[in-house]
């Protein structure tokens, strides 16, 4: 899912996980799940295409829309250039959530995680994503939650409800927990992989629209002063 964001102060990239030293990282949990995983099949090699392009089409076609504002004239308003563009991205999104299911379901399961125990684990991780998800999509709306600040929609306040008093992104990491809960109940180190690949992506997507965003209300904010 797309995260969006509602003011500056909500743009701090990664949140606490910038501060993991990740050089300590034990490799044999990673070095275990590539023994599970053929990374040259095309079901996994979709899925990780799916994952990467995603975010770097949303981020691309919004930036040129702030730039040019070619969606606003051709959709007659800003508006519904968001609500287009924000359909085009749960499209998307949903085509990557299938390319994901199919890539796990063609590679094998990892025997120490197939137990019922394990599968009710992963559906609370499940449960906790979405839970994140779906209170962020309600706290900002579609228009904030679907890039409405580069089509020149902006918000008069920051959101400060929940999920937003709890962390920053929750939109981008209650996906990935969505994807890690979804792995783990088909105890999938593919789909254990992919996830990383997700949280990667997420990752490199906030390192560009925290800026940009910010410099959007900044914008704003001199324009405000100026009148």
């Amino acid at each position: 899912m797309l995260a969006g964001v509602a003011l500056p102060s909500h743009l701090d990239c990664c949140g606490g996980l910038s501060n993991l030293d990740y050089s300590k990282v034990d490799s044999s949990a990673m070095t275990l799940l590539l023994g599970y995983v053929k990374l040259t099949d095309s079901t996994f090699a979709a899925a990780v295409l799916c994952i990467a392009f995603n975010p770097l089409f949303w981020n691309v076609v919004a930036r040129w829309e702030h730039k040019t504002r070619v969606l606003s004239r051709v959709c007659g308003s800003p508006y519904t250039a968001c609500y287009c563009l924000g359909a085009v991205i749960l499209l998307l999104n949903f085509i990557r959530s299938h390319c994901f299911t199919e890539a796990m379901r063609s590679q094998p399961k990892l025997e120490g995680l197939d137990c019922l125990s394990v599968y009710y684990a992963g559906l609370a991780v499940l449960g906790i994503g979405s839970l994140f998800v779906i209170a962020s999509f309600l706290a900002l709306g579609f228009i904030g939650t679907f890039l409405g600040d580069y089509f020149g929609i902006l918000k008069e306040e920051k959101v400060t409800s929940f999920p937003f008093n709890v962390m920053d992104n929750p939109m981008y990491w209650g996906s990935t927990a969505c994807y890690l809960g979804w792995s783990i109940m088909h105890a999938s180190p593919a789909g254990l992989l992919l996830t990383a690949v997700v949280a990667v992506s997420y990752m490199i997507a906030m390192l560009y629209e925290g800026p940009f965003t910010e410099e959007i209300y900044q914008q704003k904010q001199k324009a405000a002063k100026n009148k």
